[in-house]
This record gives structure tokens, sequence and C-alpha cells, in this order.
């Protein structure tokens, strides 16, 4: 059991290594995604577009986030979803193995 826990320690160090080294080393890199297409279509259709509201970590750093931060973001909450879905279903599917056990015995 102590190997496969500093095996999972060292692929989760090596993940945030490859994380964060781009980060750091391509600090003027701009890496455009879809909704940046997307932004610059609708400006080309409607010229005189404004957005409705501003994104709550771009007003707590005082400027826009950069993409592979946002991505990260992005996956970490996707993955805490799944997560938490995953449990609740895994739940579900052993209550109702306990339920049917316990009607075979009663």
């Amino acid at each position: 059991m102590k190997r496969n826990k500093k095996i999972v320690f060292v692929l989760l160090f090596l993940t945030a290594v490859i994380i964060i080294i781009p980060v750091i080393a391509l600090k003027g890199a701009e890496f455009g995604g879809s909704d940046d297409a997307g932004s610059v279509m609708v400006e080309e259709i409607a010229g005189n577009y404004e957005p409705w509201f501003t994104p709550v970590f771009e007003k707590m750093l005082g400027r826009e986030v950069p993409g592979e931060l946002e991505s990260l973001l992005f996956c970490i909450q996707t993955g805490i979803g799944v997560g938490v879905i995953a449990f609740c279903m895994g739940r579900m599917v052993e209550r109702k193995k306990w339920l049917d056990e316990g009607q075979k015995e009663g």
C-alpha cells in the first residue's frame, strides 16, 4: 500500500509541474480559444456589442485571466462535479444492494 501512495504522490507532483512550467515559462504568450473566436465574430457582426458583465476572477485580479489558468480552473471544476456525481451514484447503488439483501434475509 505504501508503494501505491508514493506512486500517486509522484504522479500528482509531475502533473503539477506539467501545469506550472508552461505558465511560468511562457509569460507573454497568448493562447486563443473558441471563446475568443466567438467574441471576434460577434464584434464583426454587431460592432457596438457590450458584454453583460465582467467575470468575477477578472475583477479580483484587475486584469484578464490567462487562457491556460482559465482552462485549468474549468478542468478542476469539472473534476469536482464529476466526483460528486460519481459519489452520489455509488451511494445509491450501494443503498439498493443493502435494501435487497435486507429483504432477502427478512
